[in-house]
Protein backbone atom coordinates (compact mmCIF):
# COMPACT_ATOMS: atom_id res chain seq x y z
CA UNK A 1 0.00 0.00 0.00
CA UNK A 2 1.73 3.43 -0.67
CA UNK A 3 1.39 6.03 1.55
CA UNK A 4 0.05 9.81 0.35
CA UNK A 5 0.93 12.48 1.84
CA UNK A 6 0.07 16.28 1.05
CA UNK A 7 2.73 19.38 1.75
CA UNK A 8 2.68 23.14 0.80
CA UNK A 9 5.81 23.91 1.60
CA UNK A 10 9.26 22.44 1.99
CA UNK A 11 12.97 22.69 0.36
CA UNK A 12 12.71 19.29 -1.02
CA UNK A 13 12.64 18.31 -4.62
CA UNK A 14 10.38 15.70 -5.83
CA UNK A 15 10.83 13.53 -9.21
CA UNK A 16 7.13 12.42 -10.89
CA UNK A 17 6.47 9.26 -13.03
CA UNK A 18 4.35 8.20 -15.74
CA UNK A 19 3.78 5.11 -17.01
CA UNK A 20 7.56 3.80 -15.34
CA UNK A 21 9.17 6.59 -16.86
CA UNK A 22 10.20 10.04 -15.37
CA UNK A 23 8.49 13.07 -16.55
CA UNK A 24 10.16 15.88 -14.45
CA UNK A 25 12.46 16.13 -11.42
CA UNK A 26 13.32 19.44 -9.42
CA UNK A 27 11.65 21.43 -6.65
CA UNK A 28 8.49 21.21 -5.96
CA UNK A 29 7.22 24.28 -8.32
CA UNK A 30 9.02 23.38 -11.36
CA UNK A 31 7.37 19.79 -11.26
CA UNK A 32 3.87 21.00 -10.22
CA UNK A 33 4.07 23.43 -13.14
CA UNK A 34 5.67 21.15 -15.82
CA UNK A 35 2.79 18.51 -14.89
CA UNK A 36 -0.17 21.65 -15.26
CA UNK A 37 1.38 22.04 -18.91
CA UNK A 38 1.08 18.36 -19.48
CA UNK A 39 -2.35 18.63 -18.00
CA UNK A 40 -3.60 21.14 -20.25
CA UNK A 41 -2.91 19.07 -23.52
CA UNK A 42 -4.61 16.01 -22.24
CA UNK A 43 -5.21 14.12 -18.76
CA UNK A 44 -1.83 12.83 -16.59
CA UNK A 45 -2.27 10.91 -14.01
CA UNK A 46 1.24 11.03 -12.70
CA UNK A 47 2.84 9.46 -9.32
CA UNK A 48 5.26 11.91 -7.54
CA UNK A 49 7.71 11.08 -5.09
CA UNK A 50 9.24 13.02 -2.49
CA UNK A 51 13.02 12.45 -3.25
CA UNK A 52 14.37 12.29 0.42
CA UNK A 53 11.53 10.59 1.75
CA UNK A 54 10.69 8.42 -1.07
CA UNK A 55 6.98 8.79 -0.44
CA UNK A 56 4.25 9.73 -2.79
CA UNK A 57 3.18 13.13 -2.40
CA UNK A 58 0.23 15.24 -4.14
CA UNK A 59 0.94 18.19 -6.04
CA UNK A 60 -1.59 20.76 -6.37
CA UNK A 61 -1.61 21.91 -10.05
CA UNK A 62 -4.98 24.58 -9.93
CA UNK A 63 -4.54 27.92 -10.79
CA UNK A 64 -1.23 29.58 -13.21
CA UNK A 65 2.33 29.62 -13.05
CA UNK A 66 2.00 32.31 -10.81
CA UNK A 67 -0.07 30.78 -8.64
CA UNK A 68 1.63 27.31 -8.32
CA UNK A 69 5.27 28.81 -7.53
CA UNK A 70 3.62 30.90 -4.26
CA UNK A 71 1.84 27.61 -3.17
CA UNK A 72 5.10 25.98 -3.42
CA UNK A 73 7.56 28.32 -2.36
CA UNK A 74 10.53 26.85 -0.43
CA UNK A 75 10.96 28.32 3.53
CA UNK A 76 14.38 29.17 3.77
CA UNK A 77 15.95 29.30 7.31
CA UNK A 78 15.96 32.79 8.91
CA UNK A 79 18.97 34.42 8.12
CA UNK A 80 21.25 35.26 11.31
CA UNK A 81 19.59 32.17 13.36
CA UNK A 82 22.53 30.59 15.70
CA UNK A 83 22.24 26.47 15.29
CA UNK A 84 22.45 24.96 18.39
CA UNK A 85 21.96 22.05 17.85
CA UNK A 86 25.44 20.55 18.47
CA UNK A 87 26.05 22.80 21.06
CA UNK A 88 27.35 21.26 24.31
CA UNK A 89 28.88 24.65 25.72
CA UNK A 90 27.62 24.58 29.35
CA UNK A 91 26.74 21.02 30.44
CA UNK A 92 28.66 18.72 32.72
CA UNK A 93 28.50 15.52 34.82
CA UNK A 94 29.76 14.53 38.41
CA UNK A 95 30.96 10.88 38.49
CA UNK A 96 30.43 9.00 41.66
CA UNK A 97 31.29 5.32 42.45
CA UNK A 98 32.12 3.92 45.84
CA UNK A 99 33.70 6.85 47.36
CA UNK A 100 35.17 8.66 44.14
CA UNK A 101 33.87 11.77 42.69
CA UNK A 102 34.82 13.85 39.98
CA UNK A 103 33.64 16.64 37.29
CA UNK A 104 34.08 17.19 33.70
CA UNK A 105 33.06 20.01 31.18
CA UNK A 106 31.67 18.58 27.76
CA UNK A 107 33.00 21.50 26.14
CA UNK A 108 36.60 20.82 27.23
CA UNK A 109 37.08 24.22 28.88
CA UNK A 110 36.63 23.76 32.42
CA UNK A 111 36.50 20.79 34.90
CA UNK A 112 38.70 18.39 36.62
CA UNK A 113 38.50 15.05 37.51
CA UNK A 114 39.61 14.35 41.19
CA UNK A 115 39.35 10.45 42.92
CA UNK A 116 40.00 11.72 46.13
CA UNK A 117 37.01 12.83 46.78
CA UNK A 118 37.49 16.39 46.15
CA UNK A 119 35.08 18.64 44.17
CA UNK A 120 36.71 19.72 40.52
CA UNK A 121 36.56 23.04 39.17
CA UNK A 122 34.65 24.45 36.84
CA UNK A 123 33.40 27.65 35.26
CA UNK A 124 30.08 28.83 36.69
CA UNK A 125 29.79 30.94 34.09
CA UNK A 126 29.02 28.61 31.47
CA UNK A 127 26.05 27.36 33.66
CA UNK A 128 26.88 23.73 34.23
CA UNK A 129 24.46 21.29 35.14
CA UNK A 130 25.77 18.01 37.61
CA UNK A 131 25.16 14.68 36.27
CA UNK A 132 25.91 11.34 37.98
CA UNK A 133 26.74 8.39 36.99
CA UNK A 134 27.86 4.93 38.02
CA UNK A 135 30.54 2.62 37.30
CA UNK A 136 32.48 -0.95 38.27
CA UNK A 137 36.09 -0.05 39.82
CA UNK A 138 37.89 -1.37 36.86
CA UNK A 139 36.03 1.51 34.95
CA UNK A 140 37.72 4.10 36.73
CA UNK A 141 40.77 2.53 36.84
CA UNK A 142 40.85 2.50 32.96
CA UNK A 143 39.71 6.22 32.84
CA UNK A 144 42.15 6.98 35.33
CA UNK A 145 44.94 5.39 32.58
CA UNK A 146 43.73 6.86 29.60
CA UNK A 147 45.69 9.92 28.27
CA UNK A 148 43.97 13.46 29.22
CA UNK A 149 42.06 12.04 32.00
CA UNK A 150 38.32 10.94 32.00
CA UNK A 151 36.76 13.82 31.45
CA UNK A 152 38.57 13.52 27.49
CA UNK A 153 38.02 9.48 27.32
CA UNK A 154 34.78 9.97 27.92
CA UNK A 155 33.83 12.72 25.60
CA UNK A 156 35.66 10.23 22.61
CA UNK A 157 33.50 7.58 23.93
CA UNK A 158 30.52 9.59 23.96
CA UNK A 159 31.31 11.46 20.26
CA UNK A 160 31.98 8.42 18.83
CA UNK A 161 28.92 6.83 19.64
CA UNK A 162 26.48 10.03 18.51
CA UNK A 163 28.61 9.75 15.13
CA UNK A 164 27.58 5.67 14.87
CA UNK A 165 24.05 6.79 15.51
CA UNK A 166 23.72 9.62 13.22
CA UNK A 167 25.10 6.61 10.47
CA UNK A 168 23.07 4.28 11.27
CA UNK A 169 19.67 6.64 11.45
CA UNK A 170 20.66 8.21 8.06
CA UNK A 171 21.33 4.52 6.83
CA UNK A 172 18.12 3.47 7.95
CA UNK A 173 16.19 6.41 6.76
CA UNK A 174 17.66 6.13 2.92
CA UNK A 175 16.61 1.98 3.22
CA UNK A 176 13.16 2.96 4.22
CA UNK A 177 12.87 6.24 1.33
CA UNK A 178 14.29 3.66 -1.09
CA UNK A 179 11.60 0.93 -0.29
CA UNK A 180 8.68 2.79 -0.03
CA UNK A 181 9.33 3.76 -4.10
CA UNK A 182 10.36 0.73 -5.03
CA UNK A 183 7.30 -0.72 -2.87
CA UNK A 184 4.81 2.23 -5.55
CA UNK A 185 6.99 1.66 -8.66
CA UNK A 186 8.74 -1.61 -8.63
CA UNK A 187 6.21 -3.92 -6.65
CA UNK A 188 5.33 -6.13 -9.71
CA UNK A 189 8.58 -6.19 -11.54
CA UNK A 190 10.74 -9.13 -11.63
CA UNK A 191 13.01 -9.16 -8.86
CA UNK A 192 11.44 -6.86 -6.45
CA UNK A 193 12.01 -9.03 -3.89
CA UNK A 194 15.15 -10.13 -4.21
CA UNK A 195 16.30 -6.32 -4.42
CA UNK A 196 14.05 -5.65 -1.31
CA UNK A 197 16.76 -7.63 0.72
CA UNK A 198 19.60 -6.92 -0.53
CA UNK A 199 18.95 -3.08 0.16
CA UNK A 200 18.28 -3.98 4.01
CA UNK A 201 21.59 -6.05 3.98
CA UNK A 202 23.64 -4.07 2.06
CA UNK A 203 24.68 -5.62 -0.69
CA UNK A 204 25.26 -3.63 -3.15
CA UNK A 205 25.95 -5.84 -6.02
CA UNK A 206 22.95 -7.98 -5.20
CA UNK A 207 20.76 -4.83 -5.63
CA UNK A 208 22.37 -3.79 -8.99
CA UNK A 209 22.21 -7.07 -10.45
CA UNK A 210 18.37 -7.30 -9.15
CA UNK A 211 17.00 -4.14 -10.47
CA UNK A 212 18.82 -4.42 -13.90
CA UNK A 213 16.19 -5.09 -16.00
CA UNK A 214 13.94 -2.91 -14.32
CA UNK A 215 12.56 -0.11 -16.78
CA UNK A 216 15.64 2.59 -16.78
CA UNK A 217 14.13 5.22 -15.14
CA UNK A 218 12.73 3.40 -12.04
CA UNK A 219 15.79 1.47 -11.67
CA UNK A 220 18.35 4.63 -11.84
CA UNK A 221 15.72 6.53 -8.96
CA UNK A 222 16.04 3.25 -7.06
CA UNK A 223 19.80 2.95 -7.60
CA UNK A 224 19.85 7.05 -6.22
CA UNK A 225 17.69 6.68 -3.34
CA UNK A 226 19.65 3.62 -1.70
CA UNK A 227 23.34 5.37 -2.58
CA UNK A 228 24.48 5.51 0.84
CA UNK A 229 23.06 2.47 2.48
CA UNK A 230 24.64 0.20 0.41
CA UNK A 231 28.08 -1.32 0.93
Amino acid sequence: MTTTTTMTTAATTVTAFLDGRRLAAGPRAVVAQALAALSAEGQVMALVFDDRSGAQVDLDLSGGPEAIAARYAEVAPASGAPDNSNDETGRAGTFDEAGKTGAFDEAGKAGAFDEAGKAGRGRPKLGVVAREITLLPRHWDWLASQPGGASVVLRKLVDRERKQAAWDDMVRDLRAATQRFMTAMAGDLPGYEEASRALYAGDHARFVAETEAWPADIRDHARRLAEGALA
